[in-house]
């Protein structure tokens, strides 16, 4: 795959809008991002790990056809993310993996490295061939032997603090242990694996179901639900273990071992747990035998794993292939084979996706495959429903990888008793029995009742106060469904009208009370000033991430200069395509739109700016590049500040160029420090290290 995200060197991209590879690209995004939702965020995967894989797969193939497509905030460019505890930066990113398949992907990737390492001063390869595990990713911070601090993976570059329920990981250390020649490292970041076991999640389901509690689904969401305690002693009555597999941010320096399988040996010397050293291998041959006997064995390990990890086992060799934008060159996933069972194609119902297209789900009779009883499987599309010629009452074939949702790969045609009848999804919307018009050659079908669709209402009123944008806490899913049914919200606009909100009797609605209901208004209240780019997110324009909503509240000050935007302006910012300009521009010249945001602004959200900016509606012809003052400077930040959270400032300061890390070294350009700063700001002033304050993090913004 390409790393090139420049959308503009594309010769095709003015056309993208118009052909199946822009529709495709669309649909499997947004699909991706629901399950992403479910998987992440509400601890219920709706698909199995072997449709995941393939509708990315299928993701990154579209891009390597149109890298017009492949945009800053597209999912192949990102790391999933999480929305529940406080967001922690990574000091370093913590990448996810590309994945294979069959022999013939592993072959290829074996002679990818020999190739890119044909110019390097060691071309001897020697391969780490390790366990993949089935869990949550932690990054646990030890500083002079201490744990200080444990995080999620969240999207590579933030994570969850999830230190207080770490902590109760019985093997865990949180003091490491001592070694005779070397004393404590200053800062040693290990990476790794929480997981249950097979027999620790059997008890605790059999505990959950004598207290007449939720089930868990599988040992990794059952994982995952007890980090996400807000109660560290439920999170110690749920039986993890940890396993590390890596290392980050660390000042080993000169007593780093040279190797990957000699640094694991050195964190089971300090204490900490490794399940199994690598097994060293040095040709794609050796690393099938691996994978083979690892596969043989699976059933046999105390705990899930979902397939093995290849890396070059040279640090020298892993710098010099270095990474894309979301995983390493030098390493890889070999994924393990789906299983497959026979069931029945019961009926095929319509779900309505926030931006209104039509999406088949099939209702499967029950079977029980991989572990897991599954009754529902997406089918995606209408042409993905005619490529496999599935009809209702078919036997299907479907398979899973230990999720709940497989995917059915085809119909049995040999036991079909009655005539072919092709299934065609109609043209009317299920929510709102609006017509459903396709989207030019019909890959998608979409719902013509963009504002007043109660389907595309609760998933956008979903979307606007989730974390990640207007950050509503206690909007729920259950209690936008309630006030939309009841008719007392028809708009995001309606969340903020006292008119509205305040002749509701929230505390009367089922499970809300006094006290929810009075922390729900106060959370309405502070959502009105939310930053720029949260507000942006949280519309939900279409092609409209995170990292593209950061990009326009850079340039853009105010609701007024992007209603008056044109096709043109917009695609003179950086990493903004014609696709995504397009959607922006129809977006706000839609009256309906203007209206709405009118009302928005008149009720008092006034989205704070991201940063100071001088673009007006007179100057906005003259759009020039974002500067960044701080490009490729090393940051750190100590200390309490007075105007922001410290996550707060490393945003800023990333908005600026720089790198913001976690501990001080003599690689620092700058320490940002506040009040009560302590070890680190010593250390600085040992090593001449500027020291700065917030009022110096204001000017930098300002000379932007």
């Amino acid at each position: 795959m390409s790393d090139s995200s420049d959308s503009s060197n594309d010769s095709d991209s003015s056309d993208l809008k118009h052909n199946s590879f822009f529709l495709e690209h669309t649909h499997l995004s947004e699909q991706l991002r629901k399950y992403n939702h479910a998987y992440y965020n509400l601890d219920e995967p709706l698909v199995s790990d072997a449709e995941y894989d393939a509708l990315y797969i299928a993701l990154e193939n579209l891009e390597s056809q149109k890298p017009a497509l492949r945009l800053p905030d597209s999912l192949t460019q990102t790391v999933n993310a999480s929305d529940i505890f406080a967001d922690v930066l990574h000091a370093q990113p913590m990448l996810s993996l590309n994945n294979l398949f069959t022999v013939d992907e592993l072959y290829k990737f074996d002679k990818r490295c020999q190739d890119n390492l044909s110019d390097a001063t060691d071309t001897l390869i020697e391969y780490a061939a390790e366990l993949k595990f089935d869990g949550l990713a932690l990054s646990l911070r030890y500083e002079q032997g201490h744990l200080v601090q444990a995080v999620t993976r969240g999207n590579g570059t933030m994570g969850e603090n999830v230190t207080h329920n770490a902590k109760m990981i019985s093997n865990i250390p949180i003091l490491l242990t001592p070694l005779d020649t070397v004393q404590f490292p200053e800062l040693l970041e290990i990476r790794g694996e929480a997981l249950m076991t097979h027999a620790d999640f059997i008890a605790l389901n059999k505990k959950q179901a004598s207290q007449q509690k939720k089930l868990f689904v599988n040992p990794r969401n059952a994982a995952a639900g007890s980090l996400r305690q807000l109660n560290a002693n439920l999170s110690k009555q749920r039986p993890l273990n940890f396993y590390a597999y890596a290392i980050g941010e660390h000042s080993l320096h000169a007593s780093l071992p040279k190797t990957h399988s000699d640094t694991l040996k050195l964190l089971q010397d300090y204490g900490l747990p490794v399940y199994q050293l690598p097994t060293v291998c040095h040709t794609a041959l050796e690393l099938h035998t691996f994978f083979e006997a690892t596969l043989k064995n699976r059933d046999n390990l105390p705990f899930d794993i979902d397939g093995v990890v290849y890396k070059l086992n040279k640090y020298t060799q892993q710098v010099h292939l270095g990474n894309v934008s979301r995983a390493p060159r030098w390493a890889i996933a070999h994924k393990f084979p789906a299983q497959e069972m026979h069931t029945t194609l019961l009926a095929i119902d319509i779900q309505v996706g926030r931006t209104g297209v039509l999406t088949p789900v099939g209702r499967l009779s029950p079977v029980f495959v991989g572990g897991v009883t599954v009754t529902n499987a997406t089918l995606h599309n209408q042409t993905e429903i005619q490529r496999k010629q599935l009809m209702i009452g078919d036997t299907v074939v479907v398979r899973r990888a230990g999720d709940v949702i497989p995917e059915i790969t085809m119909a049995v045609k040999e036991l079909r008793t009655h005539e072919y009848i092709p299934y065609h999804i109609p043209y009317i919307c299920p929510a709102c029995q609006s017509p459903a018009v396709a989207d030019n050659d019909s890959v998608q079908i979409r719902c013509s009742n963009i504002l007043n669709c109660p389907a595309q209402l609760k998933q956008g009123i979903a979307h606007f106060v989730q974390r990640r944008a207007m950050d509503i806490e206690g909007m729920g899913d259950k209690i936008i469904d309630t006030l939309v049914n009841l008719g007392w919200l028809s708009s995001i606009a309606d969340i903020f009208d006292p008119a509205i909100i305040n002749t509701i009797r929230l505390a009367d609605l089922e499970r809300f009370g006094e006290k929810r209901a009075n922390n729900l208004l106060a959370a309405i209240e502070t959502a009105k000033t939310r930053p720029f780019d949260k507000f942006l997110y949280g519309l939900g324009i279409r092609h409209v991430g995170e990292s593209t909503a950061r990009d326009l509240a850079k340039i853009f000050s105010n609701l007024k200069i992007l209603e008056k935007i044109t096709l043109e302006q917009l695609q003179t910012i950086p990493d903004i395509g014609e696709v995504v300009a397009r959607s922006i521009v129809n977006y706000f010249s839609n009256p309906a739109i203007q209206q709405l945001l009118v009302r928005i602004t008149s009720l008092g959200v006034i989205p704070t700016e991201l940063i100071h900016n001088p673009v007006t509606i007179q100057t906005i012809t003259t759009i020039q590049p974002l500067k960044q003052p701080l490009l490729n400077k090393s940051v750190v930040i100590t200390g309490t500040l007075s105007s922001m959270t410290r996550d707060e400032a490393a945003e800023k300061l990333r908005l600026l160029g720089a790198k913001v890390s976690g501990s001080v070294s003599k690689n620092t350009d700058f320490l940002l420090a506040g009040e009560a700063a302590g070890s680190k700001l010593e250390k600085a002033q040992s090593l001449n290290v500027t020291v700065v304050d917030e009022d110096w993090l204001a000017t930098m913004l300002h000379s932007m």
